[in-house]
């Protein structure tokens, strides 16, 4: 059942520049320059319950922007959203308890009080029965092994153990629609990797639908099936994830040891990381990795061979290029 629907979604800001110092100040009470800036333009976008989607995009591309406007935080300028069925700028009561939204680098829970006051702070607030708050607190303890830190200030907890709370605090009330913006910015690759084991589990066991974004294509890539590539507010992918990343990671690493001492010379259109009589690194496009091992094989003793995919970094930077962006269109 499609939960999320918007058509022509779009959302401008004015600013206002002035020259430096005392003159422009002066002159910026007469004229002030505006300029217009689109951070979310035309987006139309459908998700059905159940799924977990991945936001990708740069910096400054509208995907917190569209967060704030699927959670009714920021109206739109034009177009239209419906979500659950609801306007979310309307601000229902009936609306906001079916969602909640986690930013990474925005805290919900009060830093001088235990996760645990907060627990129940919010069981109030959301109309929590007794023996269901009961029953998700103890499926989120167990899950996330936060036994030991439940009880003490949120001040004093790490980052990751923050995370966690923050995740428990939004899945209590248990929300038909879960916003994820940046949940494990500044974690560790344990912390990531405990924060995704638990996203997978809540969207798998209790059908919880899930909006992310995040800067780690490892969360992405791991958690998400289908993708929205986002890039000067404008939605320019919307599809297969695999698929995007099919099209796009064009490279393969490959490196070789030699048994012995060899300065074996290559024609190949390949880029060399590393050489040395007894080793040779090198990336080479994807459709010429049979070809270069092959002769590799048959010219050379070989010690050991390794294939890997392209470092997933350069991926997303050719994805978010222009040139990347013109090539997306072709997937249609």
């Amino acid at each position: 059942m499609n939960i999320i629907h918007t058509k022509n979604l779009t959302k401008t800001y004015i600013r206002f520049e002035k020259e430096e110092g005392l003159r422009g100040s002066i002159k910026s009470l007469f004229k002030r320059e505006k300029i217009v800036k689109t951070a979310v333009n035309n987006f139309n976008l459908e998700i059905n319950e159940g799924e977990f989607v991945g936001l990708i995009g740069p910096n400054g591309a509208g995907k917190t922007t569209l967060m704030k406007m699927l959670t009714g935080i920021i109206s739109p300028s034009s177009g239209t959203i419906s979500v659950l069925g609801y306007v979310p700028n309307e601000l229902k009561n009936a609306y906001k308890k079916q969602f909640s939204i986690v930013m990474g680098q925005k805290s919900q829970l009060f830093q001088d009080l235990s996760a645990a006051d907060t627990f129940l702070l919010l069981k109030e607030i959301y109309d929590i029965p007794e023996d269901e708050y009961r029953k998700n607190l103890k499926y989120f303890i167990d899950l996330f092994s936060i036994a030991d830190y439940l009880n003490v200030q949120v001040r004093t907890l790490s980052l990751g153990e923050r995370m966690k709370m923050e995740l428990v605090a939004a899945l209590l009330h248990n929300p038909r629609i879960l916003f994820l913006d940046e949940p494990t910015i500044g974690l560790d690759a344990v912390a990531q990797k405990q924060i995704r084991g638990f996203l997978k589990e809540v969207n798998r066991e209790k059908g919880t639908t899930i909006l992310l974004t995040s800067h780690y294509m490892d969360d992405i890539k791991s958690l998400c099936k289908r993708c929205i590539v986002v890039n000067n507010g404008c939605k320019i992918y919307d599809g297969n994830l695999e698929m995007l990343f099919d099209r796009y990671q064009t490279h393969k690493m490959i490196t070789v040891t030699f048994d012995e001492a060899t300065s074996y010379i290559h024609d190949f259109n390949v880029q060399i990381i590393e050489r040395n009589p007894f080793k040779l690194s090198f990336m080479a496009y994807r459709k010429d990795v049979r070809h270069i091992i092959n002769c590799i094989m048959t010219e050379c003793e070989i010690k050991d061979i390794s294939i890997e995919e392209e470092d997933i970094g350069n991926v997303v930077e050719r994805i978010y290029s222009d040139k990347g962006g013109a090539l997306i269109e072709e997937i249609f």
